[in-house]
């Protein structure tokens, strides 16, 4: 739940209930992305950046 007050995190759970995911869904759809984030971090061995939010 901490990652949803992360405003890209946020916009990924929102875009995934908009498609129409239950709660649980989405946050698992998050959780998924944010281990794909930490396992390319490692396999590359950079720090996160985080990417920027397009203005809407």
């Amino acid at each position: 739940f901490a990652a949803l007050k992360d405003p890209v995190s946020r916009e990924y759970y929102d875009r995934k209930r908009a498609e129409g995911k239950r709660h649980n869904q989405a946050l698992i759809a998050l959780a998924r992305r944010r281990c794909d984030v930490l396992f390319a971090m490692l396999r590359d061995g950079v720090l996160y950046e985080a990417p920027q939010i397009k203005a809407a």
